[in-house]
């Protein structure tokens, strides 16, 4: 059998249009995005903002790099409910004055379905910190991320 070697280092693209003064189409493989502001500020709320958009990248990331994990160590991981909240310093996007970390203060409630012990949670969280690439770009800009994990039995749909 022939073992394809990925590769490790890609160029990734992605393309955009800003179609309004807050509206963008982005176009990334065969999906597209729609990045938008909120009727309050004045845009047309078609999508998540800029921001928001980034914020919720950590949300996903976290989702799919811990389940990576878990299934690496053997481990169920169904269904993953995370809240997060963080402060925003909205000075830069007001054009007041420049803010060198306008987020800070991430804080994710993590809640999983897992027959995982509390060893084997230890190890996906600090695996989670070492290979989630979201959370270190995030980390490395000086944020401060607090994940809260707690586990729920498995459910029946979870398998």
């Amino acid at each position: 059998m022939v073992q394809i070697k990925q590769k490790t280092t890609i160029i990734a693209r992605q393309s955009g249009v800003g179609q309004t003064h807050s509206r963008s189409h982005v176009r990334v493989r065969d999906v597209y995005n729609i990045i938008d502001e909120p009727l309050e500020r004045e845009g047309s709320n078609l999508g998540l903002s800029p921001t928001e958009t980034m914020m919720s990248a950590l949300i996903g990331c976290t989702n799919v790099i811990s389940k990576k994990i878990a299934k690496k160590m053997g481990v169920a991981f169904g269904e993953m409910k995370i809240d997060m909240s963080y402060s925003f310093n909205r000075l830069g996007t007001m054009l007041q004055e420049e803010v060198n970390v306008p987020f800070n203060d991430v804080v994710m409630d993590i809640s999983v379905e897992t027959d995982a012990t509390p060893e084997q949670m230890a190890e996906i969280k600090s695996e989670l910190e070492k290979y989630c690439p979201v959370a270190k770009v995030f980390r490395a800009a000086g944020m401060t991320i607090t994940e809260n994990w707690s586990t729920r039995p498995l459910s029946s749909h979870s398998h």
